[in-house]
């Protein structure tokens, strides 16, 4: 509070000065009254004694307190520094860090994409991946306790929960939880291979993994398709497109298969992205084996479909090609190139509108491209056979012979046609694997 002067408190022209004024109030006192003068003067002097007594306190900088009491000088900061002690500095965080490669919650995933769950400042006390019925998958810890790998290939449609705990270079203990879902069920593709379980195929067979939709990392896909043979023989992956609109992943051998050869094919495609949202529902394998060397020999010009069995004739039957090169329309033309016995029936119904035929049956007929082109039998041009192409495009013989060699051939066996003037190419349809030359092969091979 701000106090009053005082110094002119006894003035005679101080108007506290108890006395009459000239115009004021006058006072009267009675003898043995408080306001007699005697009594009045020392009243005065007592009630400002008290009124100094009472202002002794105040001055710049004083403080007033309800007690009465001033604090000692530094006490606030004293109270303070009591405080920041009873909280103390904020603790450092446990350095271990767990990460887990994909992220925990992490929905959706393919059931082989790897996973893995790795301790930066530190190493894995315990860990655990179970599925929902409380069993363990299979894993590999690292030999220095960093990291863990799955070690398998999940379900499909499963929720898989990570436990454990981890100790980091502090000496801290950090938990480790999370969890992955796979992809549902309905997203798995069906892929299928051929030939098939304990098949003799020809010695020009290619190996085909077929796939249900188009995979878009084919090199990567491809790394999961192996082969091999006894003996061993140089090959080479490719991808073709197949008539029916499947791609394929063909394996193709630089020269033909030895006879007997021995094949394994392994195509671990469970749980493998194929495409977005698209996975191999299985992994496929088969086992099978190459058959006898046969190798059809077909000259147009000689008129004659000859047959080799490991390199000797065994076979020559009078026949008559495709009349295209003597009338000059293509599509009349037997291919020249390697082709690749893929069919066979004792009947086929042939149709060909463009020239004036449907539906018409032919026997003991073994097709050999898909453009139609077919050895088969043909009494009506048996008078051209061994002498003269007349056909339209096919390998015409006659009933005996078409019947003697339908039951040598197998699927797989090469026809070597030449002497015209069309190659067999990709517009043919399959199977044009070995209308290729290895060179060319290669160069759409995978690595």
């Amino acid at each position: 509070m701000e106090c009053m002067a005082i110094t002119g408190l006894f003035r005679p022209d101080n108007p506290m000065h108890l006395r009459n004024r000239p115009g004021g109030p006058r006072l009267v006192g009675r003898p043995g009254s408080p306001w007699s003068a005697p009594r009045r003067r020392g009243a005065a002097i007592v009630s400002v004694l008290a009124f100094l007594a009472l202002i002794a306190g105040c001055g710049p900088g004083s403080q007033s307190s309800t007690s009465g009491v001033q604090p000692a000088p530094g006490a606030a900061n004293q109270d303070a520094a009591a405080g920041a002690a009873t909280s103390g500095p904020t603790p450092a965080p446990p350095v271990a860090a767990v990460t887990a490669t994909p992220g925990f919650g992490t929905t959706g995933m393919a059931p082989a994409q790897p996973v893995s769950i790795t301790v930066a400042q530190g190493t894995i006390d315990t860990l655990t991946m179970s599925g929902p019925d409380g069993q363990p998958v299979s894993g590999t810890m690292s030999p220095d306790r960093r990291s863990w790998t799955l070690g398998q290939t999940l379900g499909f449609g499963v929720t898989y929960t990570v436990t454990g705990s981890a100790t980091g270079t502090d000496d801290r203990q950090v938990p480790i939880s999370g969890t992955f879902g796979t992809a549902t069920a309905d997203t798995g593709i069906k892929d299928t291979v051929f030939p098939g379980d304990d098949a003799v195929v020809g010695v020009a067979a290619p190996v085909i993994v077929y796939f249900g939709v188009e995979p878009a990392d084919k090199a990567a896909v491809a790394k999961h398709v192996t082969l091999t043979s006894t003996p061993a023989v140089e090959g080479a992956w490719a991808w073709i497109r197949h008539d029916d609109g499947r791609w394929g992943l063909d394996y193709r051998t630089k020269d033909y298969w030895p006879a007997g050869t021995k094949i394994h094919l392994s195509a671990t495609l469970y749980g493998v992205e194929l495409a977005p949202g698209a996975y191999g529902a299985a992994d496929i394998a088969s086992d099978f084996t190459i058959g006898r060397n046969q190798v059809v020999l077909a000259d147009v010009n000689s008129h004659e479909l000859v047959v080799q069995r490991d390199g000797a004739v065994v076979a020559s039957y009078p026949a008559s090609y495709g009349r295209g090169d003597d009338t000059g329309d293509p599509n009349l033309i037997t291919r020249s190139g390697t082709h690749i016995v893929n069919e066979l029936d004792q009947t086929k119904l042939m149709s060909n509108p463009r020239y004036g035929y449907s539906d018409v049956p032919e026997q003991w007929a073994v097709r050999i491209s898909d453009n139609g082109e077919f050895i088969h039998a043909n009494p009506a041009s048996s008078s051209a056979q061994g002498n003269s192409n007349v056909t339209h495009g096919c390998v015409n013989l006659s009933l005996s012979d078409a019947e003697e060699y339908y039951n040598s051939a197998i699927w797989g066996d090469p026809v070597e046609v030449t002497g015209t003037s069309v190659t067999l190419g990709p517009d043919d349809g399959d199977l044009y694997d070995w209308a290729m030359t290895w060179d060319q092969w290669k160069a759409n091979s995978v690595a």
